[in-house]
């Protein structure tokens, strides 16, 4: 797998960080773990593999494909 990095909002370099998978098209995204147990207990269909992440909106809405 092979990752193109597209942007980050941070100005350490640190995350938030978006990458695309090139193979694939998908996106990976890297940021602080979310672990506050009241809004982990608000997610639906976790799967064992899974975590979460947040990502600040503006990270999102910088880098959002415009179609």
């Amino acid at each position: 797998m092979t990752l193109r990095f597209i942007g980050t909002t941070s100005d350490s370099g640190q995350c938030p960080t978006l990458y695309e998978v090139e193979e694939t098209g998908d996106i990976v995204v890297q940021g602080d773990r979310l672990t506050d147990a009241e809004h982990l207990a608000q997610l639906r269909d976790v799967k064992d593999s899974e975590t979460f992440v947040v990502i600040p909106r503006a990270l999102l809405t910088r880098f959002a494909p415009k179609e």
